[in-house]
């Protein structure tokens, strides 16, 4: 099939971007939409053009590297990776506009590349455990109830691919936060720093500039691993819990002082 890609084209962080137009005949429908793209810049490469900068790693939508936005959609037409959607989804003589995350926090580098290391920056913040494990431990020596186990895991499926940001209209990355928090605070080893964690994430997240969450479910809808809302408002609670847990620290600090103690 004959395609029409309308695609952004940005040198770097500092240049002003446009959408550039390019005509690619011949794109077969079993191609992924990361190969028609790699089609794209060897006949670019052909006609000594500049090929168009884009994120991918694995191509198995494990590692969360690809993102575009698809005609307005996150990761396109497919609940899914950029990587793992294919090219059967579009018809003959279809115009394609493909754009890079539009976020804040998430600059654009080069073309279709944007920095997402906000994202490590707010696991940085928290997304650790402090138990001390010494030896490996048997598998089942910490019991764990199925539900909280299956919770964990399903929030720890999140690869931080960011499209929960690219959707968002207010660019908040609380879906991405909230499952971090999420799948470390359903199991014992996540409960010393639980409430800790929770502040010290959102405090980063809020600082990277992220936006906030007014509940458009935007962010769930195109998640390629469908993580439920469910984490945000687990998040919330964990860090209303870590405002009171902080004052109450704070108020014995300070009857100690006043006693001498």
């Amino acid at each position: 099939m004959d395609l029409r890609l309308r695609i952004w084209r940005q040198k770097n962080k500092d240049t002003a971007g446009k959408l550039v137009t390019y005509e690619l005949p011949d794109v077969s429908p079993d191609m992924s939409f990361l190969e028609m793209l790699d089609i794209l810049n060897e006949r670019l490469i052909e006609q000594g053009e500049e090929p168009v900068a884009f994120d991918h790693d694995c191509r198995e939508g494990i590692c969360g590297m690809c993102g575009l936005v698809i005609n307005g959609v996150a990761h396109g037409p497919e609940v899914t990776t950029t990587c793992q959607l294919h090219m059967r989804h579009f018809k003959d003589g279809d115009t394609i506009t493909i754009e890079p995350w539009r976020a804040k926090a998430f600059p654009v580098m080069k073309d279709l590349m944007v920095d997402r290391t906000s994202f490590e920056r707010i696991i940085q913040a928290g997304g650790y455990v402090s138990v001390a494990t010494g030896g490996t431990p048997d598998a089942n020596a910490i019991l764990i109830s199925k539900e909280s186990a299956e919770a964990a895991m399903d929030a720890a499926a999140c690869i931080g691919c960011g499209a929960c940001v690219a959707a968002c209209p207010n660019g908040s990355a609380m879906l991405f936060t909230g499952a971090k928090i999420a799948h470390l605070s359903h199991l014992p080893q996540g409960q010393p720093e639980r409430y800790d964690r929770a502040r010290n994430m959102v405090e980063v997240m809020d600082a990277e500039g992220f936006g906030g969450c007014t509940n458009y479910g935007e962010c769930a809808a195109v998640c390629p691993k469908e993580i439920k809302l469910d984490v945000i408002a687990r998040m919330n609670g964990d860090l209303i819990k870590s405002t009171f847990l902080t004052s109450g620290t704070r108020k014995m600090g300070a009857n100690a002082t006043r006693t001498g103690k």
